[in-house]
């Protein structure tokens, strides 16, 4: 097991005891940075930011909102997190709606979750005026935005009369005691199966992931991070949010992914939370232009050579130097990219840390609040997802010869359960332990390496285990696919299980490697560079893991919001029919 040293964290009761602690320590430093409405840059102070929580939670309670359900849906903004902590810290249970949620979607999950009240930016006015008739039960639409309406209250109206209650020496909100184990936020997880549950969690389960992530990486108040991940998902929420709070440095929101860049120069962030495929996107323009300039992938590689080797032999720490360029692009001072969500190719987080950027990368779920484990300043590992976090421990059920079995976890971060559904809460949460349904091994040194989904794993007709995520590993090494899913389909005819592989081909790099810029994607070409990319596969797998049929199709998979591929979408159309390899 791995021995290596923690940082010291302050330990806190529960989110409001959090956000108290890092307003004494840190009062006058900015919790929030962003642009006013006249594109001045502005800071939002700790005291300014715990003072706008109080005022917005006594209003909530004045319109008799405690103990209710409130939902809350928008993009990532300060009105976001006030109403959040706000919600959370006495008045009732919050409730984050996936902002990508059709508009069906969102409104039976109101309806399901039993919300009194729904918070919500201007882009959803529409959504909401569609809806409201349908939802009797909810007796205040709150607008993020200083909209008019006659159904509707302006979130500034309430803060107004919130600060006005203060003035008066209203102390409701403050007096409110926490019970740190009581479930006061529902997240329903978008999932890669289509299918949302609701995730019950606790300030308990929340802050044990906010002082174990916080005593295994560095984050001091000079760090500031952008927030470009939606902040529903409990991933953003409680890293690149609540964890920055409690550790005292700022946050400021990307205005949306394709202005991460300018946002990166006009902010210059210290860390970043992300999603691998982010990181490869960088990663693979870097590289691709490099091929165009003349020599300089070749000086790329050598400074790579000679940066190592000053830093791993000498202890010479050269890298920003010689890489400054690439840091320019991120702000000049960004030294952390954190990535989950799904798996990160080895060699790319490798590569980012010869340019000098450090990527660590974690594991965890919704229902476990959502980190399990995590690479650690100290302590990594580029093809695992770390360590469990202090608090929490993991284990493998069933191993099979090679140690890989299902990851069972056990700690305070697992969720109280789903909501209203005992049968799918007892099928999850067995003895005290969480099933994942995830599958992996653990090594000597307490290293997870995640090998796949229990419900993915293709089962062939003599017993062997096929793990797609681990042949899509293979298919994405080549610059010709742009995403892929690896799947087994029953042929009734043999009996047997055939796998196949639907690919979503990187157009641009094919053209380029073709020379020929007008090249359409159901072509011959294509077809057989793909086919070779699998035949390329197959030849370094066994007999019985290989792909058998792909198909081809003209756009991205869809996706969760936290860029994961829905696993069903390659039910949808595609431009091929299944071709042989």
């Amino acid at each position: 097991m791995n021995r290596k040293k923690l940082y010291s964290v302050r330990p806190v009761r529960d989110l409001k005891d959090m956000l108290a602690q890092s307003i004494d320590l840190f009062g006058n430093r900015p919790a929030f940075v962003g642009k006013n409405t006249d594109g001045v840059v502005s800071e939002i102070t700790y005291h300014t930011f715990g003072n706008h929580v109080k005022a917005f939670g006594t209003a909530l309670l004045n319109i008799g909102l405690k103990g209710k359900s409130i939902a809350l849906i928008g993009e990532n903004r300060y009105e976001w997190c006030v109403t959040y902590l706000a919600v959370v810290n006495g008045v009732g249970t919050i409730v984050p709606l996936d902002r990508e949620f059709p508009v069906n979607d969102i409104q039976n999950l109101l309806k399901e979750s039993q919300a009194e009240a729904v918070i919500f930016s201007s882009r959803y006015l529409n959504v909401m005026k569609e809806i409201k008739d349908t939802l009797p039960a909810i007796l205040h639409w709150i607008c993020m935005d200083d909209v008019v309406e006659e159904w509707l209250t302006p979130f500034s109206n309430l803060m107004s009369q919130g600060e006005k209650s203060l003035t008066e020496e209203s102390n409701e909100f403050e007096a409110l005691t926490i019970d740190p184990d009581k479930a006061t936020i529902l997240l329903f997880t978008s999932g890669t199966t289509g299918f949302a549950k609701g995730v019950m969690l606790s300030h308990r389960n929340i802050c044990t992931v906010i002082t174990g992530v916080s005593a295994t990486v560095k984050v001091t108040p000079e760090d500031r991070v952008l927030s470009i991940l939606p902040l529903h998902h409990t991933y953003e929420c409680t890293l690149g949010f609540l964890t920055i709070i409690y550790s005292g440095a700022s946050i400021v929101f990307s205005e949306g992914l394709r202005h991460i860049p300018r946002n990166m120069k006009e902010y210059s962030p210290t860390i970043l939370v992300t999603v691998p495929l982010l990181l490869e996107n960088v990663y693979s323009k870097v590289w691709a232009q490099a091929e165009k300039q003349k020599g300089m992938k070749r000086k790329l590689i050598m400074g790579q050579f000679i940066s190592g080797f000053l830093y791993h032999v000498l202890r010479i720490d050269v890298r920003r130097k010689l890489f400054d360029k690439i840091h320019e692009n991120f702000g000049g001072k960004l030294r952390l990219f954190i990535t989950g969500a799904a798996a990160i190719e080895p060699s790319i987080s490798k590569g980012f840390r010869k340019w000098g950027f450090s990527v660590l990368q974690g594991y965890g779920l919704t229902e476990c609040s959502p980190l399990v484990a995590g690479n650690r300043d100290n302590a990594y590992r580029n093809n695992s997802v770390g360590i469990a976090i202090p608090g929490v421990e993991m284990k493998i059920h069933n191993p099979d010869k090679k140690g890989i079995g299902e990851i069972l976890v056990k700690g305070a971060n697992v969720m109280k359960g789903y909501f209203n559904n005992i049968n799918e809460t007892r099928r999850v949460l067995v003895d005290g332990w969480f099933h994942t349904g995830d599958l992996g091994r653990i090594d000597r040194r307490g290293f997870l390496y995640i090998t796949g989904r229990l419900k993915n794993v293709i089962v062939t007709k003599n017993g062997k285990n096929i793990f797609p995520e681990e042949l899509e590993n293979h298919i994405k090494n080549s610059p010709f696919v742009g995403e892929c899913i690896v799947y087994g389909e029953l042929d009734e005819k043999s009996g047997e299980t055939q796998v196949k592989a639907q690919i979503f081909p990187n157009l641009d790099a094919i053209r380029e490697k073709l020379k020929n810029v007008n090249l359409g994607i159901d072509t011959e070409e294509i077809r057989t560079l793909i086919r070779e990319v699998i035949k390329s596969v197959n030849r370094k797998n066994p007999l019985y893991k290989h792909i058998r049929f792909i198909s081809i199709r003209d756009s991205e998979f869809e996706k969760t919001t936290t860029r994961k591929i829905k696993r069903y979408s390659h039910h949808l159309p595609r431009v091929t029919d299944d071709f042989p390899v």
